[in-house]
């Protein structure tokens, strides 16, 4: 009898130490689940890896004797390759879905040279995407995936509200590890940086670890909310820096990417130029930075705004502006019908003036061409069979140059062919007026001009 008594009072006390057991690792599971995992829970879904694949081809052929591309493709006309060798690149990114049909965010650095682009969904389901639009000036682009299905999507932040000091999330698939973790804190909320030829402005800067293969994935606060888009393209060596694209400029030219594959630059109908100290002088102007305001073209959005020749340019947005490449890469983070605000030096006194960017005219591309660069053009008339043969059939002929004009001091004459503006390859007069579209928008212009049987690459300031 007693002993079934103490085997009772055992097995009750068993009982009561397990329901303890169970009620503290409960409470001890509940003081883990802190803020950041619950945002990682609720944002991870929404995460995808990209991988890519690139078609890299390796051509032995005659070289010529000029050490230059475009005489290399020239005599590859009366000389074959010998071998071609090709091989299939990969790398892998990050992406974010935006939109539950299917739409994903990215940086267009990941996506930039890929022939072709798989998604692979936290459920490791794979599918196909094709490049919807991107903006190699802001490292944006937009995929579509079919799937037939809703999708998990992230809650949009707002980037305009971070606070310095703030948690916040990284997640990527850095270095093919997938859904990867990382924390850290805004260490600053509108920094400008330089990578290769661009410089990026308004970057969201945090100390949590972005790596290769984080790029394009989300940056979250501490709610889960999507406050940016990060990116790897920081090099130089340094550690413990990374930056994101602030959430609320995706916004801005999401719908562009989706709706024409890119954006539509803000035109204003500006030129500018550096101050000189005999400038500065005469405009009895005694600030540092700034750019002059060389000419406005009649009925442009500046023009309507008020903006005359000769004031200076101080600042665009919240952006300082203190030198011609400074404008024009201030000016490429806004698209068509943004309302811009420009700080103008005038007559000694700061004014703030608001502009409504358009589109840039197409109608007027060939007048703004003539005024800026000296240049006017026309379809290639002659027959093809007296022209010499070149990898690019096309182009536009020069039919006039304005003298002592830019095209007039580098050389251009009348009879030239232009081949190629910038990157667009020229095969007729609508693919000139969109290259200078784009083209008059910066602050140089890249020409590929044929004259007779050999071509030439000249560099145009536009701002001087």
């Amino acid at each position: 009898m007693n002993k079934a008594r103490s085997f009772r009072r055992f097995v009750g006390a068993l009982i009561i130490i397990s329901s303890l057991l169970v009620s503290y690792s409960g409470e001890a599971s509940s003081l883990r689940r802190d803020p950041v995992v619950e945002a990682v829970q609720k944002a991870s879904p929404a995460v995808v890896n990209i991988s890519t694949e690139e078609m890299v081809r390796h051509r032995n052929s005659f070289s010529s004797p000029f050490s230059d591309p475009f005489f290399d493709r020239f005599f590859e006309n009366f000389f074959e390759p010998r071998y071609e060798e090709k091989y299939t690149q990969q790398s892998l990114g990050s992406g974010v879905i935006f939109e539950k049909s299917g739409y994903i965010l990215t940086n267009w650095h990941v996506v930039q040279k890929a022939s072709r682009i798989k998604i692979i969904l936290i459920d490791e389901t794979i599918y196909e995407a094709k490049l919807v639009g991107s903006s190699p000036d802001l490292d944006l682009a937009v995929l579509k995936i079919e799937t037939g299905r809703d999708l998990p999507t992230l809650t949009i932040g707002d980037s305009d509200t971070l606070m310095i000091g703030e948690k916040v999330i990284a997640i990527g698939n850095p270095f093919g590890l997938s859904h990867t973790v990382t924390t850290g804190v805004i260490s600053a909320a509108s920094r400008s940086l330089k990578a290769g030829k661009n410089v990026y402005h308004d970057f969201i800067q945090t100390d949590a670890s972005i790596n290769p293969g984080n790029s394009g994935g989300p940056l979250l606060n501490i709610d889960g909310d999507l406050i940016g888009i990060n990116t790897a393209i920081y090099g130089e060596g340094a550690q413990g820096i990374g930056f994101a694209i602030p959430i609320n400029k995706v916004k801005r030219i999401v719908d562009d990417l989706i709706l024409y594959g890119e954006v539509t630059s803000a035109w204003v109908g500006v030129r500018v130029q550096d101050l000189t100290p005999e400038l500065k002088q005469y405009l009895d102007y005694d600030r540092e930075g700034g750019v002059l305001v060389r000419s406005v073209d009649p009925k442009s959005p500046a023009a309507l705004a008020g903006i005359e020749k000769i004031d200076i340019i101080v600042a665009i947005g919240k952006h300082a502006v203190r030198t011609s490449p400074d404008f024009w890469s201030s000016l490429r983070q806004y698209t068509a019908n943004n309302e811009i605000s420009f700080t103008l030096f005038r007559k000694g006194v700061l004014r703030t003036v608001l502009v409504k960017a358009q589109p840039f005219p197409l109608a007027k591309a060939e007048e703004l061409v003539f005024s800026i660069l000296g240049i006017a053009v026309e379809e290639f008339a002659s027959p093809p069979e007296k022209r010499q043969r070149f990898e690019n059939e096309g182009g536009v002929v020069i039919s006039r140059v304005k003298p002592d004009s830019r095209a007039d001091r580098v050389g251009i004459k009348p009879g030239d062919v232009v081949l190629q503006m910038n990157e667009v390859t020229i095969h007729s007069l609508n693919d000139f007026r969109t290259a200078a579209a784009k083209g008059l928008q910066k602050e140089t212009m890249l020409l590929l001009i044929q004259r007779g049987a050999y071509g030439y690459y000249l560099t145009i300031p536009l701002d001087s």
